[in-house]
């Protein structure tokens, strides 16, 4: 089975331990890494071209996987093309209508600020709790990124930074979907003090789509899967290949 990746950060979580038992496509949408174009700035462009992808492969049915925007494109993608997805995993991510989702330019920008002060990474304060078991997380996180010599990827764009925030904002006040129609099992992952999606949020998604369950990772934030890897790819392997 076919596991396409939606958002290119969690490429480094697991993507060769989920590839020992599944082919698995980490896919760049528009405008963002090895792609061309610019970003959409909303949810349902850049679902319309995850689909597009999908169907220009040839693949009749894939196991799709979402990490925080990503998640958000996952699940519309389930919603527009259901005949498409086998299974979803949807991680660091909410419904769409969620409230506090819209709030996330000022969180974004507030990270980004104490990055600029600090000279670090704006991922080490919006992924990882600013304790000295998430400073190590967050450190063994970017290590794990830089084991990757060759055919990285292309740093973000402002334009794409911009036009992702402004689709999750959207997304934030949009009204919600109607996930109790997704019949395909779910399987949600979230930490417990996500500060850019809260936690509370991701248990509600699984609330709300039928055949799911939800993992809430302890002392851990929006990088919860990050964090717990070791423990994460196990259960991702066990949910794709449950019958």
């Amino acid at each position: 089975m076919t596991t396409t990746w939606t958002d290119t950060r969690t490429k480094s979580v697991g993507a060769d331990g989920v590839a020992s038992a599944h082919h698995v496509i980490a896919f760049d949408n528009r405008g963002v890494g090895g792609t061309g174009s610019k970003v959409p700035t909303d949810i349902d462009q850049m679902a319309a071209d995850a689909i597009a992808f999908i169907r220009a492969l040839g693949l009749t049915k894939v196991d799709l996987f979402g990490f925080s925007l990503g998640g958000a494109v996952a699940q519309v993608v389930t919603l527009r093309a259901p005949e498409l997805i086998r299974r979803i995993v949807l991680t660091g991510t909410g419904p769409r209508g969620g409230g506090g989702i819209d709030k996330m330019a000022g969180i974004v920008g507030g990270a980004y600020l104490k990055a600029a002060l600090t000279r670090q990474d704006a991922r080490n304060f919006l992924f990882f709790p600013r304790t000295p078991e998430g400073k190590q997380a967050a450190a063994d996180y970017f290590d794990r990124l830089a084991e990757r010599r060759v055919d990285r990827d292309r740093k973000i764009s402002l334009q794409a930074r911009l036009a992702q925030l402004r689709a999750i904002v959207a997304g934030g006040r949009a009204a919600p979907d109607d996930l109790s129609v997704i019949t395909q099992p779910a399987l949600v992952a979230n930490g417990d003090n996500d500060v850019m999606v809260a936690s509370e949020h991701s248990v509600e998604l699984a609330d709300r789509i039928p055949d799911a369950r939800v993992i809430i990772y302890p002392r851990s934030g929006h990088g919860g899967i990050f964090q717990y890897h070791r423990e994460f790819v196990p259960e991702v392997l066990e949910f794709l290949g449950a019958p």
